[in-house]
C-alpha cells in the first residue's frame, strides 16, 4: 500500500521516471543505439556542442541530455525545445527525428559482457560462449537483439530525411567530420572551435577522470564495480583479440547481409554465400534488402 501511494505522489507531482510512457513533441531528436554502441560518447558530445557554456559530466548528463528512464517526468516536460533525447528501443515510429549509432556487433558482444562484469551481472570467469549465445539471442539487454535493433530502424527510416546514421568506427577516425554532421542535423551555426571544444570535452580520457570523480552521481555508474572502468577503450576492432574464431563466426554467421550493408567486414564468412536471417524467415527486418549501399 505504502509503495503504491508513494508511486501515486511521485506521479502526481512528476518525480517519476516515464520511460516509454513519455509525452513526446515534434520537434524532439532522439539519439538512438543499440546498449553499447557509442551512445553515452555521443551524448556527451552532443551536449557539449549544444551548451557551450555548461561543461556536461555525470552529474548533469540526464538534464542536457536526458534518459526517460533516469530524468524525472518534471524535468522531461521543463526542459528548453528541442530537446535531444537518449534511447536504446527498437524502432518507435512517434519518434520525429532521430540520430542513430550503429557500431560493429563483434566489439558490442565484448563491450556488453564486460559492461555486465561491472553491473554485476556475471561473474568474471562467466564463459563468454555462453554470453555470445545469449547475446545472439537478444537476452542480454531488455532492447531485442543488435539485429533486430539495428535492422528496424534502417528498414523504417533509411531513406528518410529526419534520419541520420552514424557509424562508431566513423566517429573514432574522424570525430570532427561526423560531429559536424549532427551540428548540421540539429540545424546549430556552430564553429570549428566549437566542435574542437565539444571533442576535447568529451574524449575518453577526460570522460574516465570524470568517471572516477563522479561515479556516484550517475545511474550509469553509481552501483556498480569501481575496478573496472565504464568507459572503456573507446576503440574498434578490439573484438580480434577478444573473441574466438568460432564465436566471431556465430555472430556474423547470424547477421551477415546487416554487418555488410554497414561496411563491416567479414572475417569467417564468405561475402557471397547465402545466409539465413537471424530469427528464421518470419523476421521481416532482416529479409528487407540490405544489400545496397
Amino acid at each position: 500500500m505504502t509503495a503504491r501511494l508513494t508511486a501515486a505522489i511521485y506521479r502526481t507531482f512528476g518525480l517519476n521516471r516515464p520511460g516509454r510512457e513519455l509525452v513526446i513533441f515534434d520537434d524532439d531528436v532522439f539519439l538512438v543505439s543499440f546498449p553499447k554502441s557509442g551512445n553515452t560518447w555521443t551524448r556527451f558530445l552532443v551536449a557539449n556542442l549544444v551548451y557551450p557554456d555548461q561543461r556536461a559530466d555525470f552529474g548533469n548528463i540526464h538534464d542536457l541530455v536526458p534518459d526517460p528512464g533516469a530524468t524525472t517526468k518534471r524535468r522531461l516536460h521543463n526542459m528548453p525545445r528541442p530537446r535531444i533525447i537518449k534511447s536504446h528501443e527498437c524502432f518507435d515510429p512517434r519518434y520525429p527525428r532521430v540520430i542513430y549509432i550503429v557500431r560493429d556487433p563483434r566489439d558490442v558482444a565484448v563491450s556488453q559482457y564486460h559492461y555486465h562484469r561491472k553491473c554485476k551481472r556475471i561473474d568474471d570467469d562467466y564463459p563468454m560462449a555462453k554470453f555470445i549465445a545469449r547475446f545472439l539471442a537478444g537476452e542480454t539487454c531488455p532492447h531485442g537483439s543488435w539485429g533486430e535493433n539495428v535492422a528496424t530502424w534502417l528498414v523504417t527510416r533509411s531513406q528518410d530525411h529526419r534520419f541520420l546514421l552514424l557509424r562508431y568506427e566513423d566517429m573514432l577516425s574522424d570525430t570532427p567530420r561526423e560531429l559536424a554532421k549532427i551540428a548540421s542535423f540539429l540545424n546549430l551555426a556552430v564553429t570549428p572551435q566549437h566542435i574542437s571544444q565539444a571533442i576535447e570535452r568529451s574524449s575518453p580520457s577526460e570522460m574516465r577522470r570524470m568517471e572516477k570523480s563522479q561515479s556516484e552521481l550517475s545511474r550509469l555508474t553509481r552501483d556498480t564495480r569501481k575496478d573496472l572502468s565504464f568507459v572503456r577503450a573507446a576503440s574498434s576492432g578490439g573484438w580480434k583479440s577478444e573473441l574466438p574464431d568460432v564465436l566471431a563466426s556465430k555472430i556474423e554467421t547470424a547477421w551477415a547481409p546487416l554487418m555488410q550493408r554497414l561496411g563491416y567486414e567479414l572475417t569467417t564468412v564468405r561475402p557471397d554465400e547465402r545466409i539465413e536471417p537471424a530469427g528464421g524467415e518470419n523476421n521481416f527486418a532482416l529479409q528487407f534488402d540490405l544489400s545496397r549501399k
